[in-house]
């Protein structure tokens, strides 16, 4: 069985998905859809529509963070050449041969995908203004998309984890300022 696959580029980016990420979205899947069922109050069909949806929300949510990274790594020179699912996340993958990059262009490319996800979250919540305030699968989907890019993949990026892009800028912001 394979462990993972090519799902194909965009914008010359390798998308490579792992066997654990789509085990992983059963379990999401599962979870997402009993919060509706529990939370929402919506039946076992309306639960299992949404939770389906939330996971692929979650998947293109995470993906559009990543190419922010893409698009900032291009921009700074240095482009990004695969974006890897870890789990129930996803990872930017760098050239191995990188020569040794300055600070600010590590910080730059961190902020790209925060940056990304924090227009999502003014996309969702536009929505959600607009969609009736009743517990509907449309805005049960928007506030799924709003608090996932909002917290998630906006603030939760800049939490200093280790694998985060808080991380890797408390990393290089101490020598932001040294010469190239």
């Amino acid at each position: 069985m394979k462990k993972r696959w090519h799902l194909g580029n965009i914008a010359g980016i390798e998308i490579w998905f792992r066997l654990n990420s789509l085990l992983l979205s059963g379990l999401l899947w599962l979870i997402f859809s009993g919060a509706a069922v529990l939370w929402l109050n919506f039946s076992l069909v309306e639960a299992i529509i949404v939770g389906g949806t939330a996971v692929l929300l979650h998947w293109i949510s995470d993906l559009c963070h990543h190419l922010g990274h893409a698009a900032a790594a291009r921009h700074a020179g240095y482009p990004m050449e695969k974006i890897m699912s870890w789990y129930v996340l996803m990872s930017s993958v760098y050239p191995k041969n990188e020569p040794p990059l300055h600070a600010n262009i590590h910080i730059w490319r961190a902020l790209g995908g925060p940056i990304a996800s924090l227009l999502l979250a003014i996309i969702a919540g536009i929505l959600l203004v607009l969609i009736p305030s009743e517990r509907t699968i449309a805005s049960a989907l928007a506030s799924f998309a709003f608090w996932e890019n909002f917290v998630v993949l906006f603030l939760g990026a800049f939490v200093p984890l280790g694998f985060t892009d808080g991380s890797t800028i408390l990393t290089w912001w101490p020598r932001r300022h040294e010469p190239h």
